[in-house]
């Protein structure tokens, strides 16, 4: 797998327009009109009257089984389609009883007990998803979650993360800020 880094860039400048910030759990991040998501060269491109910038970078699968991979590879669709004109960004920082915990402990709270991948796997391929790592690269969030959808999929799109955020999983979650944006056109181009 090869990794892909991604900066979320928060401000006046980006195809995707920011409908509202939440929190969730924990501080908020700033209001921004508009989000750009973009390549690390081209962050500076953007940067002008910028409120927030999120790093990320994918990486090798790290809770997930070969079987669940293959069948997220067989199920899961692609990001940047054209109907999928909403998406919400998920910046998340588990607290350190997590960190503290084996790989194997975290793996048996996120899946054994919280059924994260499962619960997920149910609704693709309408909601397409992908997950950076933030933590590695000094971010003040563990994990960057894109998700895009279609309008028609808001309610389920809902419902998802109505299921993770009462999960085991969730009680070692110490801020969390929930994104959503729409794609006013639709020929732009979306996540890196």
């Amino acid at each position: 797998m090869s990794v892909i880094q991604t900066a979320f860039v928060a401000g006046t400048r980006g195809a995707w327009r920011i409908e509202r910030i939440t929190a969730v759990t924990g501080q908020a991040l700033a209001q921004a009109d508009r989000l750009a998501v973009v390549g690390p060269d081209e962050a500076g491109d953007v940067a002008a009257g910028a409120q927030w910038r999120l790093d990320g970078a994918t990486g090798h699968p790290r809770y997930a089984t070969r079987q669940e991979l293959d069948t997220l590879a067989a199920v899961q669709q692609g990001l940047g389609r054209p109907e999928a004109r909403c998406a919400a960004l998920i910046p998340i920082r588990k607290n350190p009883a997590w960190w503290a915990l084996g790989q194997d402990e975290r793996r048996a709270i996120l899946e054994e007990q919280s059924h994260h991948i499962a619960i997920g796997l149910e609704y693709l391929p309408p909601i397409a998803r992908r997950l950076y790592h933030a933590r590695e690269l000094g971010q003040s969030f563990d994990f960057l979650t894109w998700f895009e959808y279609a309008p028609q999929h808001a309610d389920a799109f809902e419902e998802l993360v109505s299921r993770l955020r009462q999960s085991a999983e969730w009680r070692f979650v110490e801020r969390e800020v929930d994104i959503r944006l729409v794609q006013d056109d639709p020929t732009l181009q979306g996540v890196v």
